[in-house]
């Protein structure tokens, strides 16, 4: 028999407010997994409960985690969970909150508040992400910024030869700092200068394989964001890996403040997969700061142009999404060599790409002034096609 005061269903709802679900990191009563609450004269409470999958591996962890903090009232004398499974809905809002619990709590990085995080993604491999890095990483630097480059593609590393930086970080002791942080290798470029991380600098030969799984990748590019002495920073550029993974969730939630640059190519086809690069910044509550059409046409010594991969597909990303097409990159011969040689043609090279990639960072320090000119103010969230308007989950 039940001893005491039997508690209300509402007390019940607040006992489990204690019960966290591990993978999620937030209370189960607030994640939406707990349903009708009962509590029998006999003092037995049946509690519905949702897992977001029915074969959810955690299940074992929160009976025992249900049970242990409802046992503890006096009058409850049994625990009956009644389990079912979220609607595909209710899955994502779930999710929603998690990601947006995660931003709002992320820890603090070594990289600076001061600077401006764009992370350079698309949707799949192939359209060039790498050298449009490298090329507007030199142009922000030519224009006197100090700029960062993190080769978060940690399989596919290509950053330090395309620079022309191959030489192997070292780490050494900085104030405040119970270990040494890596130091990032440094490149001058006109009046700005370039400082650059890569997994390709640490390992022992460039043909080296990686064959990790999504965990170390995710751990790889946590250590670049905590244990790299960064110091005084314009901006982080991020060569994302392709696609929508482990490295991509885990950047969102390390580093929130992080604005997207989406890469595609003309074709119609390499739009529609780049689509879910701005769907996974949407739903990971990051902002898109423009697509950049990269190869988007050929043009011969007669000065005549051809369109060799398709036209369209960057502005009806741009449109689709609702930001700025910041620029179409053609496809220059020079690009490609300057990328082979470590020299970027933004970096001192003449021609129609170079003069496009410099225009798309004047256009990137422009939106930065703009941020920065509207720092708390709500309007941000909405203006100039710089970002998707971010509002937490009800």
């Amino acid at each position: 028999m039940p001893k005491g005061s039997l508690p209300s269903p509402d007390a019940v709802r607040n006992l489990l407010r204690a019960v966290i679900d591990p993978e999620l990191g937030d209370n189960v009563v607030d994640l939406g997994m707990v349903g009708d609450v009962t509590v029998g004269d006999d003092g037995v409470v049946h509690v519905g409960f949702k897992l977001t999958i029915r074969g959810c591996p955690l299940r074992a962890q929160l009976k025992k985690d249900i049970e242990s903090r409802l046992e503890v009232h006096p009058a409850v004398t049994k625990v009956v969970i009644d389990w079912g499974e979220m609607t595909t809905d209710e899955r994502t809002a779930v999710m929603t909150r998690a990601r947006w619990k995660a931003r709002e709590n992320a820890a603090e990085t070594a990289v600076p508040v001061s600077a401006r995080v764009l992370a350079i993604a698309s949707g799949k491999g192939g359209v060039g992400k790498s050298s449009v890095t490298v090329n507007l990483a030199a142009a922000l630097a030519a224009r006197g910024a100090t700029v960062g480059v993190l080769d978060a593609d940690i399989w596919g590393f290509s950053i330090p030869r395309m620079l022309g930086m191959p030489d192997r970080l070292e780490a050494q002791r900085v104030e405040n700092r119970e270990k040494p942080m890596i130091l990032p290798n440094e490149r001058r470029v006109g009046a700005g200068l370039l400082k650059v991380v890569s997994m390709g600098m640490l390992v022992d030969d460039e043909g080296t394989a990686l064959m990790w799984r999504g965990l170390m990748l995710t751990k790889a590019v946590e250590q670049f964001l905590n244990d790299v002495h960064w110091g005084q920073l314009d901006y982080l550029l991020i060569d994302m890996p392709p696609g929508t993974g482990d490295v991509q969730m885990g950047l969102a939630r390390m580093l929130p403040r992080t604005d997207l640059l989406i890469v595609t190519t003309p074709a119609i086809s390499a739009q529609k997969v780049a689509i879910r690069a701005a769907d996974m910044a949407r739903r990971s509550f990051l902002r898109i700061a423009g697509v950049i059409e990269n190869m988007s046409h050929f043009r011969c010594d007669r000065g005549e142009s051809y369109p060799l991969f398709g036209v369209g597909g960057g502005r009806a990303l741009a449109d689709e999404i609702g930001v700025e097409l910041l620029g179409q990159v053609p496809i220059e011969p020079t690009v490609a060599a300057g990328g082979d040689a470590g020299e970027p043609v933004a970096m001192h090279g003449t021609g129609e790409a170079a003069r496009i990639f410099t225009d798309i960072a004047a256009r990137i320090a422009e939106q930065t002034v703009s941020s920065e000119a509207m720092s708390g103010c709500s309007a941000r969230d909405e203006s100039d096609g710089v970002a998707v308007s971010i509002r937490p989950p009800a």
